[in-house]
């Protein structure tokens, strides 16, 4: 029992380090192809994937299209 104790922190921060490393970072980059205000989340994600990107969204004060790629 006490030596289960011993090695429970360390299982728990080499969980943690795999799961970390496992996640892909996302950037974003604004969409070239949208023009003028972004309203409709469908209409962004369709444009950003026919540019090539994963998906999109609309975001900001100023609502333009933010497509979504992995750094």
């Amino acid at each position: 029992m006490e030596s289960s104790r011993k090695f429970f922190p360390a299982i728990v921060v080499l969980l943690l380090l795999v799961i970390a490393t496992a996640q892909a970072r996302e950037c974003e980059t604004e969409s070239s192809k949208f023009s003028g205000m972004c309203m409709i989340q469908a209409n962004c994600d369709h444009i950003c994937k026919t540019e090539g990107f994963m998906g999109g969204d609309c975001r900001g004060f100023r609502r333009r299209c933010m497509c979504r790629t992995q750094c």
